[in-house]
């Protein structure tokens, strides 16, 4: 075990909610592909202009066949429903004007013709080509980003060491990505697989203050593990651009309702651990190696198969740690409204199944991979 865990009770006592307001955020990156061949379309900066982007709201991304949305802040999970609403729409009408169509796609189901371009005419861009060369093949992967503020830096820090063994529930929760140019991964979520390369994704360290982080931040930059601070890709981070904690280790996925489901969380989480925080209640106990493992199985089996408990490294169905953790998160929910959305949200999703389970559902009926990018494309558009 970590010398910085204790041995404890894995879960927030239920008092544990956080008084002040906290605010949401959601950026989504989501693929283009081509309305005819479902290949992924590099027309980024003609959807954008004609949504109206770029903007603060509508941006582009590492690749010209995915486009970003970022809402504006919310203080309620109703404000910010409309937002991705209204966003997504304008997206995914310009794409369909451009012979395109928008899919909550993780990873392309169909690869595009020839290697993956990086867009264009960006020094950073072609730095990374050149460093990190076919680690930038994964760089076409879309995820579902959630701020929540305002935190400063020591504040994200101090949140991030106690809700990091939860984050892997969050990617069993959001699984998408079960297909990846033209095969079944064998897993549910081959985004987070994919993605692990990257010298600095995976499980947020456990870091000891912000002197710790920023003492990292220094190291990576020093043996050019990373080129800039904007490459740091854990799972949970503070934000370089905003006062916020970024958990960003979901998949994207088709509906906006799980969007607010997994914003809504977030914000319970880190309430949940201020007020932990506040009565200086000892950390979960959590080993670096347990929570890349409990990661791993939650990439691979998703909500239809086991997870691994990050605290104590026990096997346990996927749907326990997703129950424990609504039950875990209960009060803070409530203080804002967000329970009864929250539990019929989840709800919904266990019985419907993750949106992985519904891919492989729709490739069983004719073995066609069109179907899937066709039934993800109708599902992201949906109102």
């Amino acid at each position: 075990m970590d010398t910085h865990t204790t041995a404890t009770a894995p879960h927030p006592a239920p008092a544990a909610v956080a008084a002040a307001p906290l605010t949401l955020g959601v950026e989504e990156e989501l693929l283009l592909v081509d309305a005819t061949t479902w290949r992924p379309a590099p027309l980024a900066a003609e959807v954008l202009a004609a949504a109206g982007g770029p903007g603060p709201h509508l941006q582009g991304e590492g690749t010209p066949y995915q486009v970003e949305l970022a809402t504006p802040v919310a203080a309620t999970a109703a404000e910010l429903r409309v937002s991705l609403g209204s966003l997504r729409a304008a997206l995914a009408g310009a794409a369909r004007d451009l012979g395109c169509r928008l899919v909550a796609s993780p990873v392309p189901v169909l690869g595009p013709d020839g290697a993956v371009e990086l867009t264009a005419d960006q020094d950073r861009q072609r730095a990374m080509q050149d460093h990190f060369g076919a680690l930038n093949q994964t760089l076409i992967g879309c995820g579902r980003h959630v701020h929540v503020g305002p935190l400063d830096t020591a504040g994200a820090v101090a949140v991030s060491n106690r809700i990091r063994a939860w984050v892997p529930t969050l990617i069993t929760l959001s699984a998408n990505s079960p297909y990846a140019y033209g095969r079944d991964s064998g897993h549910a979520s081959w985004r987070t697989v994919a993605w692990s390369g990257w010298p600095t994704a995976g499980p947020t360290p456990y870091f000891d203050g912000v002197a710790g982080y920023e003492r990292t931040v220094r190291r990576l930059l020093d043996v050019q593990a990373v080129l800039d601070p904007h490459m740091l890709y854990w799972d949970l981070r503070p934000s370089r651009k905003w006062p916020t904690l970024e958990l960003r280790a979901p998949d994207v996925t088709p509906d906006a309702e799980h969007a607010v489901l997994l914003a809504v969380l977030g914000r319970a989480l880190v309430s949940t651990a201020l007020r932990a925080q506040e009565e200086e209640l000892p950390l979960p106990p959590a080993e670096d190696e347990v929570l890349r493992l409990a990661r791993w199985r939650a990439a691979h089996d998703g909500l239809e198969g086991a997870g691994v408990d990050p605290c104590t490294g026990t096997e346990v169905p996927a749907i326990q740690l997703a129950t424990r953790l609504l039950e875990a998160l209960a009060p803070a929910l409530d203080a804002t409204g967000d329970l009864d959305f929250a539990a019929d949200a989840l709800d919904g999703l266990l019985c419907g199944g993750s949106w992985a389970a519904r891919q492989r559902g729709v490739f069983s009926r004719r073995g066609d991979m069109t179907d899937v990018l066709r039934f993800l494309a109708e599902e992201t558009e949906r109102p």
